[in-house]
């Protein structure tokens, strides 16, 4: 032992020879390499609905497609300078540049498909700023909003969608693309030219400056609530993108550039629904309007001033922290780190427990040694000051309010009147005669927490509306954005997800090349394979930039919806989330999760000099193996931790409140997939995998709580509590077995009986339909008889009417 490093003695004679500054320095660093602390800093990441807005057009395009942008411009100018010789685009005044704009539009109606081609070139190019007139970055994305805003006020939307409808059914091109055994970036040449349009027209008009004008922020309105409506094609345009994502998963159209369609569909679900803040506003005046109390916060806010724990220790620190603390003769418990991946027992067994507390006290800088949020006040921000109410206040360190749901408070008043009268009274929460004082109390202090959702009242909402269909009045729907997608999507949603999870699956860095997969990479391969190691190198990094481009895509588009619906109604929010689950959406995530999560997130796996727009304004630096390999200088990659924390909080949607979806995470073994994940030092993504280690620790036994303390402080610290509930020891685990087919039926009939109440108008029950009993008006209706009826009526009234005999006084009793 005394030979892994230097002894007490020694460590002190050098410490001695040291100045005074640098003494300090060398002391601090031994005993954080002794501890085997991480030196890594938080990561600087801030959550949002999407990245800055260079970024997302740049992810637009691959890096095959870089030569594309010089022959966009090529057939912009030769169209231009055929009109207006000797002009340029950006010195016309904007009657030139309408009129322009619209002799361009026309030529979409010609017949020649090659012509087509080039003139939707170059509206491509108008849409990407005119780059060539210009000489910087800011300047390139002044005139792409200028100039999509121009193309939207002239219609070139509407035209684009046409366009794009007649390729969708181009079954030429279909039949061509599923003959060939090997698909290329040529295929698809005509719908990536019109995706790309689409797509920077909708990225660009959604993005709000302060510097528009009134003009603008009317068309942006207007597009946002035709983009929802279903005014293109007798559907809404996400209904129309979903779509070509099924077809594409059944292998009729291979040649779909499946990532430009599916970014187009984020965005234009982004744009017209609304981001996370929009749905927090809606979640408040939704509150409101029904009469429920405030949000005890706003949780935007508390996970963004929440601080990040320390990641783990490797293997070799842990050894050598053991080494030291034996070297100095303690008998201290050696705890195991909380994020660790060991579960050993411990060699060394507690005496003292003062030892035992300094220890902890030098490992300051990990999330074992984290003391309570109660004990130190810089874990987390002051609340924000409320106005004196009779609400009860909270522990200044714990982040959020305490929460109790009316079920919570019934099932403690069930049990303590069993206890102490021996009866129960139902749902009553009201009577406590002949219960103790305490449990006065705590029936005062769980009715001050208690929370109803927005989810409880649709419910009981719907539970009325099923009990009395004639008495309970129609139901007023609003016709908003959401409730239009949802009853577009509503017939082909089962396949809709299973599609999205097909591809989430080719996407991921985790899944194996198999031959029945289907092929994501058809608008990223070349026409002519690399022939140098440049040039190979440079496609890898394309190919994985891509793939981690559709995850971050699939992982917004699933979450928005999930929100969204909630939101709307709690059924449409089971109905998609239970179809997710059907398709194997749980064990897919943590597939994902199963790999290690940290190279994922700081990959590097894009060339800043390629993309758009810095690689048209500046001339290309030569690019090496070196340069390639390098990458850039970023902390992490955005997308890879968007995408984690977005995929994390869909697990949380779909296992919250379900016990047998938390039963799925046991069963997979999802606690080691999970604990890995807590080493990106991230607080929102630790907060997620705490929350699905949360609901699952009660069913780990108790060996697993022995060992991972330190998470369960963890757990402690960053989720909300819930009163009443046992989640940390498991004393009253629920002894009823784990159904999953009969849970889940139960909540598909109650989501059939919504679907079919609310939008099958054809399946309503006959017997709730109003009754004609007027006896003239009922023999005053025509009604057509069949031919042969009126050919054989003679032989039908002798075998019905003449030939039976009636008894006329037995029908008149």
């Amino acid at each position: 032992m005394e030979g892994v490093g230097l002894s007490a003695n020694n460590k002190q004679k050098q410490n001695q020879m040291l100045p005074n500054k640098t003494r300090g320095e060398f002391t601090r660093n031994q005993r954080k390499d002794s501890e085997g602390l991480s030196e890594a800093p938080d990561l600087e990441f801030e959550y949002s609905d999407a990245d800055n807005w260079a970024v997302e057009l740049s992810e637009l395009y691959s890096y095959t497609e870089g030569p594309e942008f010089l022959l966009n411009r090529k057939c912009f100018e030769e169209d231009f300078h055929t009109h207006m010789p000797d002009q340029k685009w950006t010195k016309l005044d904007s009657v030139q540049h309408r009129a322009h704009a619209m002799r361009l539009l026309d030529g979409l109606d010609v017949i020649g498909r090659e012509h087509r081609l080039k003139v939707a070139r170059a509206i491509l190019y108008m849409a990407q700023g005119t780059f060539g007139e210009c000489s910087s970055e800011v300047e390139v994305q002044h005139w792409m909003r200028y100039n999509s805003f121009l193309l939207l006020d002239v219609g070139a939307f509407t035209a684009l969608l046409e366009l794009l409808n007649m390729e969708i059914d181009n079954s030429a091109a279909c039949s061509s693309a599923v003959r060939k055994p090997a698909i290329s970036l040529a295929d698809s040449t005509d719908l990536r030219v019109l995706l790309n349009i689409m797509y920077l027209m909708v990225e660009t008009i959604q993005s709000e400056e302060p510097t528009d004008s009134p003009e603008w922020r009317t068309i942006r309105e207007t597009f946002k609530s035709e983009l929802g409506s279903p005014l293109y094609n007798h559907e809404p345009v996400s209904v129309m993108l979903f779509g070509m994502v099924t077809k594409f998963c059944s292998g009729h159209a291979p040649h779909f550039p499946m990532k430009k369609v599916l970014l187009l569909l984020w965005k234009t679900i982004l744009f017209t629904l609304g981001g996370f803040e929009q749905l927090q506003c809606s979640k408040v005046s939704k509150r409101a309007a029904l009469g429920l109390p405030p949000l005890p916060e706003d949780s935007l806010c508390v996970v963004r001033s929440m601080r990040a724990a320390s990641p783990p220790a490797s293997a070799s620190d842990l050894i050598e922290q053991q080494q030291r603390r034996a070297r100095r003769d303690h008998k201290a418990l050696i705890k195991q780190d909380n994020l660790d991946a060991f579960n050993e027992k411990d060699p060394y067994k507690a005496d003292d427990t003062r030892e035992e507390e300094e220890e902890n006290d030098d490992n300051d800088n990990s999330m074992e040694a984290e003391p309570f949020p109660i004990e130190r006040d810089e874990v987390m921000p002051p609340p924000i000051p409320h106005p004196p109410t009779e609400r009860v206040c909270f522990p200044k360190g714990l982040p959020w309010a305490p929460k109790v749901r009316e079920k919570d408070i019934e099932q403690f008043l069930e049990s303590s009147r069993s206890k102490f009268i021996g009866y129960t009274l139902g749902n009553d929460t009201d009577t406590v005669v002949g219960l103790p004082r305490p449990i006065h109390e705590s029936i005062k202090t769980l009715k001050q927490h208690k929370y109803v959702s927005i989810a409880e009242v649709q419910i009981a909402k719907e539970e009325e509306y099923q009990k009395t269909p004639l008495s309970g009045g129609e139901e007023e729907l609003e016709l908003c954005a959401i409730e239009l997608l949802y009853q577009g999507i509503l017939p082909s949603l089962p396949q809709y997800m299973i599609a999205l999870l097909k591809i989430l699956l080719a996407a991921a860095p985790t899944s194996k090349a198999k031959t029945d997969s289907i092929n994501i990479l058809a608008d990223v391969l070349p026409e002519e394979m690399p022939t140098t190691v440049l040039q190979s190198m440079k496609l890898g990094v394309d190919v994985n930039r891509h793939k981690e481009i559709i995850v971050k895509a699939i992982s917004a588009i699933l979450l928005l919806l999930l929100k969204h619906f909630k939101l709307n109604h709690v059924y449409q929010f089971e109905y998609m989330a239970q179809h997710l689950v059907f398709a194997n959406c749980i064990p897919l995530i943590l597939k994902f999760f199963n790999q290690n999560i940290m190279s994922y997130i700081t990959a590097k796996n894009s060339i800043s000099a390629l993309d758009f727009p810095h690689c048209v304004v500046h001339e290309l630096p030569e690019l090496t193996a070196e340069s390639l390999e390098a990458g850039d200088n970023n902390q992490f990659c955005w997308r890879n931790l968007f995408s984690c924390i977005n995929l994390l909080r869909i697990l949380n949607k779909l296992t919250k409140w379900k016990h047998s979806r938390t039963m799925m995470l046991v069963v997979f073994k999802s606690a080691p997939i999970l604990k890995r994940a807590l080493k990106v030092k991230q607080a929102m993504m630790q907060l997620y995998v705490l929350k699905l280690l949360k609901v699952q620790t009660k069913y780990l036994g108790r060996q697993w709580r022995k060992s991972n303390m330190k998470t369960m402080s963890a757990i402690y610290q960053k989720v909300r509590h819930r009163l009443n509930d046992d989640w940390a020891y498991g004393n009253d685990l629920d002894a009823r077995p784990w159904d999953f087919q009969a849970e889940e039926c139960a909540l598909r009939a109650s989501i059939e009986r919504f679907n079919s109440r609310r939008y099958d108008k054809s399946q309503s029950n006959p017997e709730f339909l109003p009754v004609d009993n007027c006896l003239q008006s009922v023999l005053g209706q025509r009604i057509d008889l069949p031919e042969d009826f009126q050919m054989n009526y003679d032989l039908w009234l002798e075998r019905e009417v003449f030939s039976k005999p009636i008894s006329w006084e037995e029908l008149l009793q």
